[in-house]
């Protein structure tokens, strides 16, 4: 099995290092392209005003001077002519990707990139609090909560959102299969400072954004010590509301 791996926290994160030791767990045909400097909160965004450079970093490595997006989109293009992966694992991200901060990750959107391009894609996020716990519950579990993913048909243009929970690894109670939560963003954080010069700023996400622990989601099931797995979806249509709109269309 050929597998890409990549992130959004650069390829010297410490989330990479973790992410190829499982990968050599599944495979000697492992692949890495991700960006060269750190890119949280990138979301799905592609460089279009600025050429992205692509730098060798040993055998199978590479580092892109662009976004998450541009890193798989660039690998999939120049480096697999030959054949391309079987398997793209984005990851392993330094802080959980849980309910709608998926919109703005990188980590995830890395992983979309591949899901358009055909391509079975797994998102791979350890939840970090003040424990000093680290990686320890993505290093043990990787390899039991990936093992069935690997034979399964996954539907064309999704992904697969794991997020490990900020415990030990022998704290970790199991592995929940859940649905996205939401955050109450309406209430999250913002601080105003001014800069040397007088002028002001502002600076987002530097506290917890208040969230509802709503049975079956992510939040809950991180919360409760379990490994959250999420399947997502790119198409982001609200079926539901398409008869009601062409009724109003056609008033």
């Amino acid at each position: 099995m050929r597998i890409l791996l990549t992130n959004d926290d650069g390829i010297h994160a410490p989330g990479m290092a973790v992410l190829e030791a499982i990968a050599a767990r599944l495979s000697d045909d492992v692949w890495v392209c991700a960006p060269s400097e750190e890119n949280s909160g990138a979301g799905h965004s592609l460089t279009l005003h600025l050429p992205v450079r692509l730098r060798q970093h040993g055998p199978r490595r590479f580092a892109v001077t662009g976004t998450p997006t541009d890193a798989v989109n660039l690998a999939l293009r120049k480096l697999f002519a030959d054949r391309l992966p079987d398997l793209v694992i984005s990851g392993v991200n330094s802080g959980e990707n849980l309910a709608d901060d998926v919109t703005y990750s990188g980590t995830i959107s890395a992983a979309m990139e591949a899901a358009m391009a055909g391509i079975p894609a797994v998102a791979l996020s350890q939840a970090m609090r003040d424990g000093g716990h680290g990686f320890s519950a993505a290093e043990h579990w990787a390899d039991k909560v990936l093992a069935p993913l690997l034979n399964l048909q996954m539907a064309r243009r999704t992904v697969v959102n794991i997020n490990f929970p900020p415990v030990s690894a022998d704290a970790v109670r199991g592995i929940r299969v859940v649905r996205q939560g939401f955050h109450d963003y309406a209430r999250g954080s913002l601080v105003e400072g001014t800069d040397p010069r007088g002028r002001p700023y502002y600076w987002f996400g530097l506290h917890d954004i208040e969230h509802t622990l709503d049975h079956g989601t992510d939040l809950e099931a991180v919360s409760d010590g379990y490994i959250a797995v999420t399947p997502l979806q790119l198409d982001l249509t609200h079926h539901a509301s398409i008869g009601s709109l062409a009724e109003a269309y056609a008033a």
